[in-house]
């Protein structure tokens, strides 16, 4: 895992006050989420730095990579959103309280209602744009979604089958209208 945030630190866009930030991140994350395990076996924090890691490919600055190693801190583990504030300021705090947000949208598939199930797509893709009212919150969640996708074979068949529906009708068009068709292309894979 340490591999991983190496890579994230050997970008040289990051300041060393960025690298700092992001190394303090990942501190906090790892001590959250200490002892939890994901479907696959692997340690949890595997997953938040992927998600970083992801978004430091993409170019983002230090405050979206550090959201990103904490995006799961307040749901699932007893972090606080005033803890993140307190520890990493507001910004910080408001992306990964955006992320939690947007991970609470349910999507509930009915094949037998076409029109109802199209409308229903809509008016999430609207509550997904309304609720994050900075583009780094849905960029944050395309990157999580985009580990959670490599990592879906550890899931039961009705968990694989409804996680792969829900980002080809939802996250993929979003990647699409973000203009990254190259990660709407791996999400439709």
């Amino acid at each position: 895992m340490t591999s991983i945030l190496e890579k994230i630190l050997e970008n040289s866009a990051y300041s060393e006050a960025d690298r700092k930030l992001i190394e303090k991140a990942f501190e906090l994350a790892k001590s959250a989420h200490a002892g939890q395990k994901r479907l696959s076996g692997e340690e949890y924090l595997s997953h938040p730095l992927h998600v970083a890691y992801f978004l430091s490919e993409l170019g983002l600055d230090a405050a979206t990579v550090a959201a990103g190693i904490l995006h799961d801190t307040i749901e699932d583990t007893a972090i606080t959103n005033k803890d993140l504030e307190k520890e990493f300021g507001k910004d910080i705090a408001f992306l990964v309280d955006g992320v939690t947000k947007l991970s609470k949208i349910e999507y509930a598939s009915n094949p037998n209602e076409k029109k109802s199930n199209t409308d229903h797509l809509n008016s999430l893709k609207k509550m997904f744009f309304a609720m994050a009212e900075d583009i780094r919150v849905i960029l944050i969640k395309l990157a999580d979604r985009y580990h959670n996708m490599e990592t879906l074979k550890y899931k039961d068949q009705a968990g694989q089958k409804k996680i792969a529906l829900e980002t080809l009708e939802i996250y993929a068009p979003i990647a699409a209208r973000l203009g990254m068709g190259r990660l709407k292309g791996q999400l439709e894979d």
